[in-house]
């Protein structure tokens, strides 16, 4: 699941990034990885829930566009809440597509 919140303080949109417990099935880490973070595999973790859903926010700029995708005990995942899909230039994947 993805929330947008726009702040209304500066130019920027606030993101919750969640996967339900279902999606999950005991994953022990759980990444959101992305072009807004060089794809680093490690920079933005998804915390456990007490209801076992994993997430995360971040701020992003508005009126942008970003790719992304979850990595889950090292496989990756994509959102269906996503706005969009993007082939992925590394691979013959799709990346989930962010508007903000």
């Amino acid at each position: 699941m993805i929330e947008k919140t726009y702040l209304k303080t500066k130019p920027e949109c606030k993101v919750k990034f969640s996967l339900s417990a279902d999606t999950l099935a005991g994953a022990k880490k759980v990444f959101v990885v992305g072009d807004f973070n060089d794809w680093d595999t490690s920079s933005h973790p998804l915390r456990k829930q007490k209801s076992g859903a994993f997430s995360t926010s971040i701020n992003f700029a508005v009126e942008s566009s970003y790719q992304f995708r979850y990595l889950v005990d090292g496989n990756w995942l994509n959102d269906d809440m996503a706005d969009g899909y993007a082939q992925s230039p590394m691979s013959g994947d799709s990346n989930c597509v962010l508007n903000t």
